[in-house]
């Protein structure tokens, strides 16, 4: 597994953002994954961590897995997700995605899940996203920290 590069901003990934989740991802060049800690403030109700919380991750690494199979990347366009069982504050989950399906460069459908460090599915998703134009690569990339010229394609 290889580390994927993130960004300043990002709410996810954002290493500057001082309220984001600042997640890290890592590829096998077509399965993207992260292992995520979910804080206290992430609660929705009862010890259960929010669905929003729980969307936004799985909308990120389905996004990444687009990235990386495409080399485009893109904004989301429809998100599904089924929530299986409770994810628990202080307990680490496992995220993973793949690329199902690219529409010939012109739109991406993905799929994600979440689990537990027990294995037991928390949550499934997919998607669909539409790549970025190429007039607004440049400026994404200038969010990035280090080099991600090698996974996106201007």
């Amino acid at each position: 597994m290889r580390s994927l590069p993130h960004t300043h901003s990002c709410f996810v990934c954002g290493e500057s953002n001082p309220l984001g989740l600042k997640i890290r991802f890592e590829t096998d060049g077509k399965i993207v994954q992260t292992r995520f800690v979910p804080r206290p403030e992430h609660i929705g109700f009862q010890q259960t961590i929010h669905g929003g919380i729980i969307s936004t991750l799985l909308d990120e690494i389905m996004v990444w897995a687009c990235a990386v199979q495409t080399g485009r990347f893109a904004y989301c366009a429809e998100l599904n997700v089924r929530f299986q069982s409770p994810a628990r504050p202080n307990e680490e989950v496992v995220a993973t995605a793949e690329l199902v399906t690219n529409r010939r460069n012109k739109i991406f459908e993905a799929k994600g899940e979440l689990r537990n460090s027990a294995n037991l599915l928390l949550a499934t998703a997919t998607g669909k996203y539409l790549p970025l134009k190429d007039a607004e690569i440049p400026e994404m990339l200038r969010d990035f920290v280090g080099d991600a010229s090698g996974i996106f394609k201007p």
